[in-house]
């Protein structure tokens, strides 16, 4: 398994990564679909990065950092196939994303997630991620998101 950064011909995975977990334990927004049709404008566009991991080419994890305004990042849109989970695939995702945060000189990274989501907040914790009271006010009003927390760079 290999991290690598995203390309055009990753979209169908990075939609379909995404949109397998959170139909599980979620659901998906429009705002979910309008990101995964175009995620290179809805993210990398103004200044986020998506990662990819790979095994024997075909992707089985992803994750992004999106640009905060106090030049942090938030990682979010991160998932990992059914058949690859345990397996690490998700901490060298997170891994990548906290390494290339500290390398653009971020002061933090952030992350909003759901308490459903058992082991993800697992793994969050395990790297060093922190609760915070609350997030940032648009994620007030959704009402999948009631975990925030934060890990300093």
């Amino acid at each position: 398994m290999h991290i690598v950064d995203f390309q055009a011909e990753h979209t169908d995975a990075f939609r379909a990564l995404n949109e397998a977990w959170l139909s599980k334990y979620l659901r998906i927004e429009p705002s979910d679909r309008a990101v995964f049709a175009d995620p290179y404008t809805a993210i990398i566009a103004p200044g986020g990065r998506i990662f990819m991991a790979m095994e024997d080419g075909r992707a089985v994890g992803c994750a992004a950092l999106l640009p905060l305004a106090d030049g942090g990042f938030e990682v979010g849109r991160m998932a990992v196939s059914e058949d690859h989970r345990g397996a690490g695939v998700g901490r060298a995702l997170l891994q990548t994303c906290v390494e290339t945060a500290s390398a653009l000189g971020a002061p933090r990274l952030y992350l909003e997630a759901s308490s459903v989501l058992a082991p993800a907040l697992s793994l969050y914790r395990s790297m060093g991620f922190k609760p915070m009271p609350r997030g940032r006010a648009a994620s007030l009003a959704d009402d999948r998101i009631d975990v925030w927390m934060e890990r300093p760079l």
